[in-house]
């Protein structure tokens, strides 16, 4: 998988982290119809694992280093 920015990536991972936990709230509590509240629920959840996949990304992942192939060399005179 290609670098992603860090700050990129957080704000991905507390964005389904917060969407999750709001989902699985909302699908628990009974603001919801009866027929809705197990897809809401189920739905946080998928949102919370995709938070733990970006926090894993942003934990494993390796700092890019720039690429040797594109520098341009320096000439003596």
């Amino acid at each position: 998988m290609r670098y992603i920015e860090p700050t990129r990536v957080k704000v991905l991972m507390m964005m389904f982290f917060a969407t999750g936990t709001v989902g699985i709230l909302i699908g628990l509590s009974g603001i919801t119809p009866a027929n809705f509240k197990l897809m809401i629920t189920f739905m946080g959840v998928i949102n919370i694992g995709l938070g733990a996949f970006f926090a894993f990304l942003f934990l494993t992942q390796i700092k890019a280093e720039p690429d040797k192939r594109k520098k341009k060399k320096k000439h003596r005179d």
